[in-house]
């Protein structure tokens, strides 16, 4: 099922086309990434979904409702802005009340759900602090709370840790963890590809409005069709020793064995083998050959990827 689907859609702005006949979908109950260098169509992508702006031609759909149809979502579609900004004189309580009562939240539950969800992103003594008061970390997970708040079916964030010191990053990352566990269907915008490519299941990569690819985190980077050795050098030298290249070509399900400096990139079919299995065989075969390991990783990464399909 499709929490979120883009058919064949295209949005122009006079003469510029941001997004040009665009398809995919979000599955339901997945983290999404929405991936793309400045000027990708990124971000009208997102704000489409969020019910911003509407397509020029083509459709957006979100739980099978239009972004706008605000009737029907409520409180099912939730979203946090890049340059959301919070009132400064309100104090974060109070906010997140008058935003539980937006979302149709009912008198007696309100104050209880704004409190849950407060001291979900850690927030909880922050109940009587004015907005203007919180430094940029605190007003980024006070942001992150109103976007959860109400148990949302569908959550939006764009660059969701932006200008965050590692430790709130990573402390936002864990939040966001833990609701893709819940299996609420999140999609995110962001340029921390290696945030993204450890949160997400699924992403689409966007280049100069065009889609360039879609699919699984796995089949993004290569992680289920290709394992790269990383070899290290024989203790006191600077020889790496010699790859038994055979042997591994002759591993069933194995496809190509390339030896690049000191790098060993072993590619092989899915449906014959398993990441793991082509890790122990080829392990196996180098310390027989008396070869040290110097790290191993499933597929090029995000990063690369991104970088082969791009202007980034």
């Amino acid at each position: 099922m499709a929490a979120i689907s883009f058919r064949n859609v295209t949005k122009r702005f006079g003469a510029k086309v941001a997004v040009s006949n665009v398809s995919f979908e979000v599955p339901e109950g997945s983290a999404f990434g929405l991936i793309g260098p400045n000027g990708a169509g990124k971000t009208t992508s997102f704000s489409m979904m969020a019910g911003f702006i509407r397509s020029t031609d083509g459709s957006v759909t979100v739980l099978d409702h239009v972004p706008t149809d605000v009737a029907a979502l409520g409180s099912r579609l939730s979203v946090l802005p890049q340059d959301a900004i919070l009132p400064p004189r309100d104090q974060v309580g109070e906010l997140l009340v008058f935003l539980a009562n937006l979302q149709g939240i009912g008198p007696e539950r309100r104050e209880k759900c704004a409190r849950d969800v407060l001291e979900e992103v850690g927030g909880k003594d922050w109940w009587k602090t004015r907005c203007g008061e919180l430094s940029h970390g605190m007003a980024k997970r006070v942001q992150l709370a109103q976007a959860l708040l109400g148990e949302p079916t569908v959550i939006l964030l764009d660059e969701p840790t932006a200008g965050l010191d590692p430790r709130a990053a990573h402390e936002v990352r864990e939040i966001i963890s833990r609701r893709k566990r819940a299996e609420s269907t999140l999609v995110i915008s962001s340029h921390n590809l290696q945030e993204l490519e450890t949160l997400c299941d699924f992403a689409a990569i966007l280049d100069r409005g065009q889609l360039v690819a879609k699919g699984s985190m796995s089949e993004l980077t290569g992680a289920g069709r290709e394992v790269i050795f990383q070899l290290a050098p024989k203790k006191g030298t600077r020889e790496i020793g010699v790859v038994p290249e055979a042997v591994l070509a002759a591993i069933s399900g194995v496809k190509r064995v390339l030896v690049d400096r000191d790098r060993l990139i072993v590619s092989f079919d899915p449906t014959a083998l398993e990441a793991e299995d082509v890790i122990q065989s080829v392990l196996e075969a180098l310390f027989a050959s008396g070869l040290r390991i110097g790290g191993v990783t499933k597929g090029q990464g995000l990063e690369k990827r991104v970088m082969d399909l791009t202007d980034a």
